[in-house]
């Protein structure tokens, strides 16, 4: 397989949620730490090099919404994608414009440090471009003007030795990747609580342009029992419904 093995791995509330009120419960707590545990325990069930959000994930847990300290007279970068360096651990962000307003190139999640590497398109600037490789922050380019999946998950497995990737979120990009087949595992933590909201986002969504409401089967693998009435389900994805 030229890419990495794929797993979706989200928490949500019971009615579907991936964010919302019902995090900061009792109920949301615990299934936040069994969440962890899973990928960032000192055992973890997974044993991945990196994890893949996108944008408004990136912002909503780790640029929040800063803008980008561009320079539009930059040199012209090389052309391509740029290794800035190689580690274990990888947070790759999709960014398909170049809009993400990072500090540094590295983060820290559940006690993990991952070196930042952001997935662009033909569409990011220079600017952008110029304005990552200050920061020593890696990036490769998949598509033109539309995200190409498939180059962009064999480039991290060819230029970083990512073999194993977590998917996370948001609910556009888990579904998007799934309708791509680009996606063989799912798993949910979820949460004994719920808030009831319909302005928060769902485990998976549609958008025009990327994906639509054409079903996916699943196949159960697992379903546990774990802290706080938390429940872990395991399913494989198949291809079609």
């Amino acid at each position: 397989m030229n890419r990495p093995y794929i797993f979706c791995h989200m928490m949500t509330s019971l009615d579907g949620k991936i964010m919302g009120k019902y995090m900061s419960t009792p109920e949301g707590d615990a299934a936040g730490a069994v969440f962890d545990s899973i990928t960032f325990g000192e055992n973890p069930y997974y044993k991945h090099q990196g994890w893949l959000s996108g944008r408004v994930t990136t912002d909503d847990n780790f640029t929040f919404y800063a803008e980008p300290e561009l320079d539009e007279t930059a040199g012209e970068v090389p052309e391509g994608d740029y290794v800035a360096e190689k580690t274990g651990m990888y947070y790759v962000s999709v960014d398909p414009s170049g809009r993400l307003g990072w500090k540094r190139n590295s983060l820290t999640y559940a006690g993990a440090t991952a070196h930042v590497v952001e997935v662009l398109t033909g569409k990011a600037s220079n600017a952008y471009k110029a304005f990552l490789h200050g920061l020593n922050i890696s990036y490769v380019i998949a598509g033109d003007d539309v995200l190409d999946y498939a180059v962009a998950l064999a480039k991290l497995k060819e230029l970083f030795g990512v073999e194993t990737l977590m998917l996370g979120g948001g609910g556009v990009l888990n579904w998007s990747f799934i309708q791509a087949g680009m996606c063989d595992e799912v798993s949910i933590v979820v949460a004994s609580a719920a808030d009831g909201s319909n302005s928060t986002p769902a485990l998976f969504d549609t958008r025009e342009g990327l994906s639509d409401d054409t079903p996916i089967g699943f196949e159960l693998q697992s379903a546990e029992v774990k802290d706080g009435n938390t429940l872990w389900l395991r399913y494989l994805v198949k291809q079609s419904a």
